[in-house]
C-alpha cells in the first residue's frame, strides 16, 4: 500500500458519530476521503438540508475530503463511490459507516422497517464489498473493507429485532467474502462499536454515563488499524470496541452430547444441557 498521503478512502455514514471520526482520523493520516452521507434522519427518511455540509465544513476545507450525498441504498451508489474514490488517489479501502434506527417489539414491527434495516446495513453492504473488490482485482491491488455492526447482534436487545437481524447477517457476508478474496488480498471486517453518537446517546446505558466518556474516536482508530498495512494479516473477523477496550466476538461450536444414531427425543432431551455446554 502507498503511503496514507496517496491513498484514497470511501466512508458512508459520515456526517456523524462513528463515520465522522473515521473520516478525520483519515484526514490526521494524510488520506483522501470520498464522503458519504444523504443528511436523512434516524429512521432513514425526511432529509435534514445542510446537516452534513455543515457536519464536515472543517475536514471539507482541508481539501482532503470530497462530500458525496448519495444515497447507498440506491443500487447505483456503490459503484458512483468506488469511481469518485479511485478519481482521488489510489482506492484503498471503504468504511460503511451509515445506519438507520427502526425500533419497535417484534409483534408491532412493520414489514417496511425491516426492509429498510435490510436496505441500509445488508444490501448496501452486499454492493459496497462487490464493487470495492472487483476495483482491486481488476487492478491488481489489496484493499480493506470494514463494515459497521452492533456488539449485541448474537445476544439480543428489546425492541431491535430488526436492526439486530441485519447486523448478523454482516457477520455471514464478512466471513465468506474475506474467505473468498484472500487471494487477491482483499480483507473484510466488521466492527461492532460501542459510542456514543446520535443514535445511541439516549438509549439507558449512554444516559447512565458521564456525557464525556465513550467517544468514537477509538472506534476510529480500530478501524484506521484495519485500513492499514498493519492489519495485513487481519480478515473474516469481528472486532469489537468500547472506549479503551479492543475485543474479539466469535461464534462457537460445542463439543456436543453423542447419542449415538438411533437417539430419540427424550434422549436429546436428557442429553441437551451436555450438548450445550462449551
Amino acid at each position: 500500500m502507498e503511503p496514507w498521503s496517496k491513498n484514497s478512502y470511501v466512508v458512508t455514514g459520515a456526517a456523524g458519530g462513528v463515520g465522522r471520526a473515521v473520516v478525520e482520523r483519515l484526514v490526521e493520516r494524510g488520506a483522501s476521503v470520498v464522503a458519504c452521507d444523504h443528511g436523512l434522519d434516524l429512521r432513514g427518511e425526511s432529509t435534514e438540508p445542510g446537516r452534513v455540509a455543515d457536519a464536515l465544513a472543517d475536514l471539507i476545507a482541508t481539501g482532503r475530503v470530497v462530500l458525496d450525498d448519495a444515497d447507498v441504498r440506491a443500487p447505483e451508489t456503490a459503484a458512483q463511490l468506488v469511481e469518485r474514490a479511485r478519481g482521488l488517489g489510489a482506492f484503498s479501502g471503504l468504511v460503511h459507516a451509515a445506519g438507520t434506527l427502526r425500533d419497535a417489539s417484534l409483534a408491532r414491527l412493520p414489514d417496511g422497517d425491516l426492509e429498510e434495516a435490510l436496505s441500509v446495513a445488508v444490501t448496501a453492504s452486499f454492493r459496497l464489498v462487490r464493487e470495492a473488490s472487483r476495483a482491486w482485482v481488476s487492478e491488481g491491488r489489496p484493499g480493506s473493507v470494514v463494515l459497521l455492526s452492533s456488539p449485541s447482534a448474537f445476544f439480543g436487545v428489546s425492541q431491535k429485532s430488526a436492526s439486530l437481524a441485519a447486523s448478523a447477517a454482516l457477520v455471514g457476508l464478512c466471513r465468506t467474502a474475506s474467505l473468498e478474496l484472500r487471494k487477491h488480498k482483499v480483507r473484510v471486517n466488521v466492527v461492532a462499536p460501542t459510542a456514543r453518537t446520535r443514535m445511541t446517546e439516549d438509549t439507558p446505558y449512554f444516559q447512565s454515563i458521564r456525557p464525556d466518556s465513550m467517544s468514537p474516536k477509538p472506534v476510529a482508530r480500530l478501524v484506521s488499524f484495519l485500513l492499514s498495512d498493519a492489519a495485513h494479516d487481519v480478515s473474516g473477523e469481528w472486532l469489537g470496541s468500547a472506549g479503551g477496550r479492543v475485543y474479539g466476538l466469535t461464534i462457537r461450536e460445542t463439543t456436543g452430547a453423542f447419542l449415538g444414531p438411533d437417539h430419540d427425543e427424550d434422549a436429546i432431551g436428557r442429553a441437551l444441557a451436555e450438548a450445550l455446554r462449551a
